[in-house]
């Protein structure tokens, strides 16, 4: 056995609600509601505040395309946001990008960061489960036989 109610993690605070333990049908488990992503490519944000900039390199990290990082001392890096680490101060946080050509792997610190523009593609965008089954519908609509998912050509 497993779980809170067996000891094997620590105990709630008393002013903590013990989640409700009820049990699902199959079919409430099967549908699980999703959520909207937001479309940031081609985007260029503001960086005013530490936060816009802790806020931004956070979208940036979860964005499924390149981004274009600009250093304040003018240069332009492209490429894919693959690594964060975030410290105390914007001096002690970095990203790491994946260039698209070479294997460098550049190491920018928060605090040497001007701008973030959301340059390249969103690979995944329109790619969701639901867009995959209103094509389907619409094909097979069309009288389309043997329909299924094929991978789409990178540019």
């Amino acid at each position: 056995m497993s779980g809170r109610e067996h000891g094997h993690e620590p105990p709630l605070p008393h002013s903590a609600q013990v989640p409700s333990l009820q049990p699902h049908t199959n079919d409430e488990l099967e549908v699980v509601p999703g959520f909207e992503r937001e479309n940031l490519q081609g985007w260029i944000p503001q960086l005013a505040t530490e936060a816009d900039v802790r806020a931004v390199i956070e979208k940036a990290f979860d964005y499924r395309g390149d981004v274009t990082v600009t250093r304040k001392d003018g240069l332009q890096i492209a490429g894919y946001l693959f690594d964060r680490r975030i410290g105390k101060t914007l001096a002690d946080s970095v990203i790491r990008l994946m260039l698209a050509t070479g294997k460098e792997r550049p190491s920018i610190p928060y605090s040497e960061i001007a701008g973030i523009a959301f340059t390249g593609r969103d690979t995944a965008a329109g790619k969701s489960y639901e867009a995959w089954v209103k094509k389907y519908w619409q094909s097979r609509a069309k009288g389309e036989k043997n329909i299924s998912i094929e991978p789409e050509a990178l540019e």
